[in-house]
C-alpha cells in the first residue's frame, strides 16, 4: 500500500501509527499538544520511537464529545500537517471524517485520511478521497447499537462501506479497514470484535487496529485511562496474531517493541 512517499508492504509490517492530537479534549492527551513546537516535538518522538506514521487530528471523538465546525478543525490541524511534513520524512494521517477538513489536510499535504465513520458521515467524503486518490482508513462505526447478530452486522456495515467506496472510485489498494474498537459497541461486544478480528480479511485489504488506552481496557482492568499501557499492548499483540497490520497508539515506544517481538516469534 503506498502511502505518501512509502511503500508498506504486508510482508514487511507491522507498522505503528503515533497518535497526536491537537485537541483541548481528548480523552488521553487532550490539551497535551495544542501548540504547533509542543506537536512537533511530539511527533519527533514518536518517529525516534519507531512510528512509521503519525496520526494528526482535531476534533475529540471520546464518547459524549463535542462537535466542532470544519474552520476550527482546520486551523488545529493544517499547521501541524505542513509542520510535519516540513520537518520530518515520514507519512501524515488526518483523522477526520469531514470532506471540507480533509480536502484542507490534503493541500496541506496528508497522505491518508483516517474517517471513523467509513464514509457514512459525510455524503461526499468518498468523492473526495477518490478525486485526490489518497490512502484512506476506513472505520466500523454506527449511529445505534440496535445489533440483531453482532459479528454478522459489523461485516454488513463494513460491506455497505467497501461498495460506497467502489462506487466513488476509490482504488482497493488504497484502502485499510478498522473494526471501530470503542465506536457503537459495548465492553462485551469490544472483547468479542477484538477475538474475531480475522473476520475483517474478507476483503483482501490491511487491518488497523486502534484500541489504545481506550475504555474496553479500563473496563476490563478496572483502570483509570492513565494506566492502561500493558491493557494496549496486550490487545496489540492479540491483533497482530489475528492478522493486523497497522497498529494506531499513543505509547509508540512500548507498542512498537511488543509487536515486533511477537512477529520475530510468528515469523520464527
Amino acid at each position: 500500500m503506498i502511502i505518501g512517499n512509502r511503500n508498506f508492504k504486508d510482508t514487511e509490517g507491522p507498522y505503528i501509527m503515533g497518535i497526536l492530537n491537537v485537541t483541548p479534549d481528548s480523552f488521553s492527551d487532550g490539551g497535551l499538544h495544542n501548540k504547533l513546537d509542543d506537536a512537533l516535538t511530539k511527533a519527533e518522538k514518536m518517529i525516534n520511537e519507531g512510528a512509521d506514521m503519525i496520526d494528526v487530528g482535531g476534533e475529540s471523538t471520546r464518547p459524549g464529545y463535542t462537535l466542532i465546525s470544519d474552520a476550527e478543525e482546520i486551523e488545529r490541524v493544517c499547521p501541524v500537517i505542513e509542520g510535519i511534513k516540513s520537518r520530518f520524512d515520514i507519512p501524515v494521517s488526518l483523522d477526520t471524517y469531514k470532506s471540507g477538513v480533509a480536502k484542507a489536510g490534503i493541500k496541506a499535504g496528508c497522505d491518508l485520511i483516517n474517517d471513523i465513520w467509513g464514509l457514512k458521515w459525510d455524503g461526499t467524503m468518498a468523492d473526495v478521497i477518490a478525486k485526490y486518490n489518497i490512502a484512506c482508513c476506513l472505520m466500523h462505526n454506527r449511529k445505534n447499537t440496535d445489533y440483531v447478530n453482532f459479528l454478522q452486522d459489523v461485516i454488513t456495515d463494513l460491506d455497505e462501506t467497501m461498495e460506497m467506496a467502489e462506487q466513488a472510485g476509490i482504488n482497493k489498494d488504497k484502502i485499510m479497514v478498522d473494526p471501530g474498537i470503542g465506536f457503537a459497541k459495548d465492553c462485551s461486544q469490544n472483547l468479542q470484535m477484538m477475538n474475531h478480528l480475522e473476520l475483517l480479511k474478507k476483503w483482501n485489504v490491511p487491518i488497523l487496529l486502534g484500541t489504545s488506552r481506550k475504555s474496553m481496557i479500563g473496563l476490563t482492568l478496572d483502570l483509570p485511562v492513565t494506566e492502561r499501557e500493558e491493557g494496549t499492548i496486550a490487545t496489540s499483540v492479540i491483533g497482530l496474531m489475528k492478522g493486523c497490520l497497522y497498529f494506531r497508539v499513543h505509547n509508540v515506544k512500548a507498542n512498537y517493541r511488543a509487536v515486533k517481538m511477537a512477529e520475530a516469534i510468528l515469523k520464527s
